[in-house]
């Protein structure tokens, strides 16, 4: 036990009503986790996860009893969501491994918290904390979150084996929360065992490669990664570190630099037959997928664009990324195409650049296909021709001409 922890959480009465419907009949719940853990660093915490000595059938009939709502979500291994105030709450009930597969565990319930501790991954995880904020820390979690160690519960081998993807997890805690170099035990022994990563799913995979990408400790894990010789397994193909490292350089000028599709096409070279082998190791969205090649595609024209800071060129420049690109990708381009040529934050014709394409709006050729067919151009190639010239004349003249311009200048060529 330690001082009571002082959270504003704890005192919801959304959360105090779960813990009034757990708390009957001689059972006992605790807040566990992340909650607590981000608590004591001063993180932001967004669940709250229970454990609690009541079965799942107990809990499910007790907090509907108390008018909550209850999610047999994971029920099998213990896992019950309770809805409160409009809030949900993952409450599990305390365990034992039973035994253990590489990705899975068999597991009994029990009422025995030590035992529960000590099936969890790291110290810092298996905090615990009472309804009255009383810390409980059964496996020496305290001091490591204090030295920010990111440390295996018992023996660093046993816990990678009973799921291989904590060599993941190890890393993506320690980027999120660790200081200095990963934990030495830890290190050694996810690099010895790294092949297990094999058997994992692309979706586990890729769900913590997200995280970890945008974590503030992601570019010096990721260089511990690379020399435990984790990377090849996990991302293929990979380009290096080089423009990660550049882009991370450029968090002070936008959130997007952390953007789990911008940074993982920070870390793959080439071009679409490799952006889509990455979007497919990782399993990311559609969503994902597209924006990432749009990001490496304005990266091609904003590379050539960087270096003046010269206010019209600076204008120009960013109205066609603009019109090219759009927005999203306008502003992803010019990121990774600084973050490649290893330019600083503070550069003029950077800055001027990403400031641009934020303010500016995007521009829409002002005349279309039926504009030019009313005007008398013929219907068919003819449009297409026209609207092509009409474009390259409009492009040219700084963005500037008018729908009337255009029009003129394509019946002049017709």
């Amino acid at each position: 036990m330690d001082d009571p922890i002082k959270a504003d959480w704890l005192g919801e009465p959304a959360l105090q009503a779960v813990f009034d419907a757990l708390e009957q009949e001689g059972d006992t719940a605790r807040v566990v986790g992340g909650a607590v853990r981000n608590t004591l660093l001063g993180v932001p915490v967004s669940d709250i996860d229970i454990a609690t000595t009541a079965e799942p059938a107990t809990v499910i009939r007790r907090v509907e009893a108390a008018g909550l709502k209850a999610v047999p979500t994971g029920v099998d291994h213990g896992t019950v969501t309770v809805v409160s105030g409009g809030r949900p709450f993952e409450v599990t009930t305390l365990r034992e491994d039973v035994e253990t597969h590489g990705r899975h565990a068999t597991v009994r319930f029990g009422r025995n918290w030590q035992h529960d501790a000590e099936r969890r991954d790291f110290t810092m995880n298996a905090l615990y904390a009472a309804r009255d904020g009383t810390l409980f820390d059964p496996v020496g979690g305290l001091p490591d979150l204090a030295a920010r160690r990111v440390r295996f519960i018992g023996e660093a081998d046993r816990r990678v084996r009973e799921d291989y993807l904590r060599i993941l997890r190890f890393f993506r805690f320690h980027a999120q929360y660790g200081e200095g170099a990963p934990d030495a035990e830890g290190l050694a022994a996810v690099a010895r065992l790294k092949d297990g990563l094999a058997g994992l799913s692309a979706e586990r995979i890729g769900a913590e490669m997200r995280k970890l990408v945008g974590a503030r400790g992601a570019v010096a894990t990721l260089e511990a990664m690379a020399d435990a010789g984790i990377m090849p397994q996990v991302l293929v193909p990979h380009g290096g570190l080089a423009p990660f490292r550049g882009l991370r350089a450029l968090d002070g000028l936008g959130a997007n630099t952390r953007e789990p599709a911008l940074a993982l096409a920070a870390l793959s070279e080439g071009g679409e037959a490799e952006l889509d082998a990455l979007a497919d190791r990782l399993r990311l969205s559609n969503a994902e997928r597209r924006r990432m090649k749009a990001a490496r595609l304005a990266a091609d024209m904003a590379r050539e664009k960087l270096g003046s800071a010269e206010p019209e060129a600076v204008r120009l420049a960013a109205l066609e990324l603009l019109y090219r690109h759009g927005r999203e990708a306008a502003c992803d381009g010019v990121l990774l195409a600084a973050a490649e040529a290893g330019l600083a934050a503070e550069d003029a014709g950077l800055r001027a650049l990403l400031e641009a394409v934020t303010a500016l709006d995007v521009p829409r050729l002002p005349v279309s296909g039926g504009d030019l067919t009313k005007a008398g151009v013929a219907p068919g190639p003819k449009v297409g021709e026209g609207l092509r010239l009409a474009e390259s004349r409009w492009i040219d003249s700084g963005f500037s001409l008018d729908r009337a311009a255009l029009i003129s200048a394509v019946l002049g060529r017709t």
